[in-house]
């Protein structure tokens, strides 16, 4: 019981095939009390059942990181439910659809904005809301991927916005060190998410990593929650400003 006693939020719990689902149900396992959020009303119902479907306590509070006013709200409502927290999750990561193929070059003012926005600055929106209420410490923990180092077909615009993220990791560490928070990465490898069937060619790309990776085969969402969950926990005290490589080695490969 890793979690037991703390209570942490997740942002991006979008369905039972996402990522963070796996988070949620890796750190509620392990004795966490969670605050899942949603985008809006029109998510709410099922986000309901998602955590209905956790083994742990679990609630839920609408916070579309794009707006201030969403945020501030959800803050607001966050520090009545639990004024203090112990971790939080940040599996958020957005880009038009048409900007995720094609050739980088042809990428929309617009797009970049929007990918900048939702996959990278909302990460330092929400620390500079949530780790004031993390007063004992506690960790923040947001997902990356290969796109932010090195060419990915088709990933596009998302890869300057998790470079840009990556990057927010290791200033928001520096930030927060001071208060005990600690600020990590974990970097997937491809997934088949709902999220990850926007790109164009993303069947390639799994087959490529599971031929080529160092064990052989794609990485599951199972494997990403539970490395998270170590570095929500206290094991990984001693952690933070990094990237941590979940992709069954598949990065370390040059061909």
């Amino acid at each position: 019981m890793l979690l037991e006693g703390k209570t942490g939020v997740l942002l991006g719990v979008a369905n039972k095939r996402s990522i963070a689902f796996a988070c949620a149900k890796a750190a509620s396992a392990q004795g966490a009390k969670l605050i899942l959020t949603c985008q809006n009303e029109r998510l709410e119902e099922a986000t309901h059942k998602l955590a209905e479907a956790l083994p742990g306590e679990a609630q839920v509070v609408i916070c579309d990181v794009s707006k201030d006013e969403s945020l501030d709200a959800a803050t607001e409502v966050i520090a009545g439910l639990a004024p203090q927290l112990d971790f939080c999750v940040h599996s958020v990561a957005f880009a038009n659809r048409e900007e995720l193929e094609g050739r980088f070059s042809q990428t929309s003012r617009s797009g970049w904005h929007t990918a900048l926005d939702v996959s990278a600055y909302s990460l330092t929106a929400v620390a500079k809301r949530f780790a004031p209420l993390m007063t004992e410490g506690g960790s923040l923990v947001t997902m990356s991927y290969l796109g932010a180092v090195r060419v990915m077909p088709n990933y596009n615009v998302m890869g300057p916005a998790k470079a840009a993220l990556e990057a927010s990791v290791r200033y928001l560490a520096n930030d927060y060190g001071p208060q005990g928070v600690r600020v990590n990465a974990v970097s997937s490898g491809p997934i088949r998410t709902l999220a990850a069937s926007g790109i164009s060619g993303f069947s390639q790309i799994l087959d490529i990593a599971k031929e080529r990776s160092p064990l052989r085969r794609n990485t599951t969402p199972e494997e990403v929650g539970d490395a998270t969950l170590f570095l929500l926990s206290d094991l990984s005290r001693g952690v933070t400003g990094t990237t941590l490589w979940v992709d069954s080695g598949y990065h370390t490969m040059g061909l």
